[in-house]
């Protein structure tokens, strides 16, 4: 009898503390990601036969793998830009990737922590396409735009191409980058071209 009581005493104890845990962890607070918005900046050079109407994606994202992929950025498109004066040319929707032309383009997707530093497009289609520079610009905190990157040829077809500047060790030899490797999603096996 007395084993019975104890028994009993203990279940009841038990039940007490799990019950607080349950309620204390109400208040604590939720790791929920927010979105963040971006402008993307991309210039296409004014070589002849430059321009594209294939569909582009972008990668780009920080030191702390915080990496965000845009498929068909073409739809984003916002405006297209004066290349030699920070003046909007107009607010109609313009087909986007013309030469000789900057386009803008706005994506809301996951938050940076820090600086971003690495930045891929993707070509997708038959058209040769040559951008110039592109830059990504977090609306939220300036401090998490990217540098501007410089492409300045052809890209390659179906590949992700462009620079990481998250990673580089000085050598006696030179700037030496580290080799980014992504994780295959499971939407699509996504390959990448230094």
């Amino acid at each position: 009898m007395e084993i019975i009581r104890s028994r009993r005493g203990l279940i009841i104890a038990c039940c007490i503390f799990l019950l607080a845990l349950i309620a204390g962890g109400e208040n604590l607070p939720q790791n929920i990601k927010r979105n963040c918005s971006y402008t993307v900046t991309i210039q296409t050079t004014c070589t002849k036969g430059a321009d594209t109407s294939d569909h582009v994606s972008l990668r780009f994202g920080d030191k702390k793998s915080n990496d965000m992929i845009v498929h068909h950025l073409n739809s984003k498109h916002v405006r297209q830009v004066d290349p030699l004066q920070p003046l909007v040319l107009d607010d109609i929707p313009r087909k986007p990737f013309q030469a000789c032309l900057v386009d803008e383009f706005q994506v809301t997707g996951q938050c940076m922590e820090s600086p971003i530093c690495y930045l891929y497009l993707k070509l997708s289609g038959s058209d040769d396409w040559r951008p110039g520079f592109a830059q990504v610009e977090a609306l939220e905190e300036s401090g998490l735009s990217s540098k501007s990157f410089y492409f300045r040829r052809y890209l390659p077809r179906n590949v992700w191409h462009g620079s990481d500047l998250c990673s580089k060790e000085i050598t006696p030899f030179g700037i030496r980058h580290k080799r980014k490797v992504f994780k295959r999603t499971p939407a699509a096996a996504e390959t990448l071209m230094p």
